[in-house]
């Protein structure tokens, strides 16, 4: 199946099930926490832009969840640099990912993403996730570009985070969002709106 097909046949089977008063209380859902000390690359990569994508990322703009995945996003012209530097300071590599970057392991065994993502709004949103820090202080992926990542990948657990991340945020940000993905994805935009609804709905009508 298409992966635009997969992606609307999950938000339409969520729209038809979703009722008001379903799911977490609002002050859970507009908790943001730290709970999980993740690995901060600043002190083997400065001056080198780096930006925590992924699960991680989400912990800023949604509750926190429980994941083993750690994802950074570096610019491609970086790579050769920054992978020399996660050797230099201990970290094992692994394997090439498909979509652009590599794998490492720390010496605890964390698995550790680097991509390398090749669109042209990479450097944007690295530079921008510079001042964009988490509790932990970490550089946090903005918003707009977080929301692309996951619209474009789609799976069951991308399709729930996204859900939470548009409806948690208020309306400045939104505009941001729908700004972002109308440029650079504007074939996502409709499915952006529709996943705008039951996530508002979720949060809108919590306990």
């Amino acid at each position: 199946m298409p992966e635009s097909i997969y992606r609307r046949t999950i938000i339409d089977m969520c729209l038809r099930r979703q009722r008001p008063g379903n799911g977490s209380s609002k002050e859970f859902l507009m908790r943001r926490t730290t709970h999980h000390i993740w690995p901060d690359f600043d002190p083997i990569l400065k001056p080198i832009p780096w930006a925590v994508t992924g699960a991680v990322a989400t912990r800023l703009y949604m509750p926190e969840r429980v994941t083993q995945d750690y994802d950074i996003a570096i610019n491609p012209a970086d790579g050769p640099e920054v992978r020399q530097r996660l050797r230099e300071a201990g970290y094992i590599y692994v394997a090439e990912l498909k979509s652009g970057g590599s794998t490492w392991r720390d010496q605890g065994g964390l698995k550790i993403d680097v991509v390398e993502p090749q669109d042209e709004w990479v450097a944007t949103a690295i530079a921008q996730a510079q001042s964009n820090r988490d509790g932990q202080g970490l550089p946090i992926m903005p918003l707009p570009y977080l929301v692309m990542i996951k619209l474009r990948r789609g799976s069951l657990v991308d399709m729930g985070d996204l859900g939470r991340l548009v409806g948690c945020a208020d309306a400045q940000a939104l505009t941001a969002v729908r700004a972002v993905i109308a440029h650079y994805a504007p074939e996502d935009s409709a499915d952006l709106e529709s996943l705008i609804y039951p996530g508002k709905l979720e949060v809108d009508n919590a306990g």
